[in-house]
């Protein structure tokens, strides 16, 4: 019984302060970092609209595995199993849910409009801890990034060592 306290202690707590999570939904083959709030005991996450954050293999009903990590290092501090539950727009766990998630959302495009856009065209999804926290892993468990058209990776400007030497000398 204290280990499960202490389990559920240390889930929240790491969700709560950390703005970001692993989450792998069931048959998914990588997991992936998804921005969140922890609310009511529960993470709840929102997605797969334009503009928002995809939320692959996470299906009503559903499993997935977080990994919460460390806000300050960015280490993984625990993993565990979840239980995905989709909120009906409207309703009232729903509209607690989006009034944690807006004050969260960064670069929103449409302001005061986001919660009636989200109502229209994202899902709004609450993953409920369902197990004890896992053991650290031996390995690394490094993964490469999930392929995405956004690149920032091209050749450095001729110009740039000498900016950066003029900058040094200063």
């Amino acid at each position: 019984m204290t280990s499960e306290l202490l389990d559920r202690a240390l889930i929240e707590e790491a969700s709560k302060k950390s703005g970001l999570i692993w989450v792998r939904g069931a048959g998914a083959p990588a997991a992936r970092a998804l921005w969140h709030v922890w609310h009511e005991g529960a993470v709840c996450v929102i997605g797969d609209g334009p503009g928002e954050q995809p939320l692959p293999a996470l299906v009503d009903g559903g499993s997935a595995e977080l990994t919460v990590r460390s806000k300050d290092k960015g280490g993984r501090l625990a993993t565990f199993p979840a239980t995905v539950s989709e909120l009906a727009p409207g309703s009232e766990e729903w509209e607690a849910a989006v009034a944690e998630l807006k004050g969260k959302r960064l670069n929103a495009p449409d302001g005061e409009e986001m919660p009636g856009r989200w109502a229209r065209e994202c899902r709004v999804l609450r993953l409920v801890p369902s197990g004890l926290v896992a053991p650290l892993p031996d390995g690394s468990l490094a993964e490469r990034p999930v392929p995405s058209p956004a690149t920032t990776r091209m050749p450095m400007p001729a110009g740039l060592p000498k900016l950066l030497a003029r900058r040094r000398k200063k």
